[in-house]
């Protein structure tokens, strides 16, 4: 495999572990929505971040061309070996924190997908493609939700501002660029990600405004994920993830 490919690779299966890790994230919250409609809408969320997670998976284990498949990347790696963004794998908290996150995540989502789809990787223009129309309505939805907890109730407002303020040390990471993906965006492959911050801070602040928060001081910023740094929730989330095709392996549904 040459450098070019190597780097093809390793972004697919980074663009994989954020989709998978924030879907199962959102998984979590299946039977324990705030109610019923919004305990079906979390959990078709989390199963949009999943099936995008399983193309990732596919086109790499395709471009690795090892014998490896979409379950073998997803279920027999060490959590040192993932390369998702920290923001995906912190635990769910209260549904203030989750939609935070979400606000954040999403508004990244659109711009991201929105470039990747001009790809010159017409694989990963074709994946970008679905996950656009996704991201879109994901990002309607959070921003709704941010809206109404925010101007809401005075619990409900505390909850979304003291959420913003313990998360947006971890907006950095999303545009930070590695080597790798420098490569491939000179040759038309990758998205250029650090100029995509501009657009999502006039996003996210925008809503944060409308819902009467206050924009959280940018005094910290934390990072690693890209190069399998991860926080301690990750060994824990793999514990459950992975459990059944570590203790059956190869089983198959």
């Amino acid at each position: 495999m040459d450098v070019q490919q190597k780097a093809l690779l390793n972004y697919c299966i980074a663009l994989g572990d954020d989709s998978l890790t924030l879907g199962h994230r959102l998984s979590e919250w299946c039977r324990n929505g705030p109610f019923l409609e919004e305990d079906l809408a979390l959990t078709n969320t989390s199963l949009d971040f999943i099936g995008r997670a399983r193309m990732f998976y596919a086109y790499a284990a395709e471009v690795e061309d090892q014998g490896r498949g979409e379950d073998d990347i997803a279920y027999l790696r060490d959590c040192r070996e993932y390369r998702n963004f920290l923001i995906n794998e912190l635990p769910n908290g209260d549904f203030a924190f989750t939609m935070a996150r979400q606000l954040m995540v999403d508004a990244f989502d659109v711009g991201f997908f929105n470039e990747l789809s001009q790809s010159s990787d017409t694989m990963l223009a074709g994946i970008a493609a679905k996950a656009i129309k996704e991201s879109r309505y994901h990002l309607r939805r959070s921003e709704d939700w941010i809206i109404r907890l925010g101007d809401g109730t005075e619990e409900s407002h505390e909850r979304t501002q003291n959420a913003f303020n313990a998360l947006w040390g971890y907006a950095a990471e999303m545009f930070e660029m590695t080597d790798e993906e420098q490569q491939l965006v000179k040759t038309g492959i990758a998205v250029k990600r650090s100029a995509l911050k501009a657009d999502w801070t006039t996003t996210v602040h925008a809503v944060l405004n409308k819902a009467t928060l206050e924009i959280p001081a940018a005094a910290w910023a934390i990072g690693g994920g890209r190069e399998g740094q991860h926080t301690e929730h990750l060994g824990f989330l793999l514990a459950e993830l992975q459990f059944l095709q570590r203790a059956y392996p190869g089983q198959q549904w």
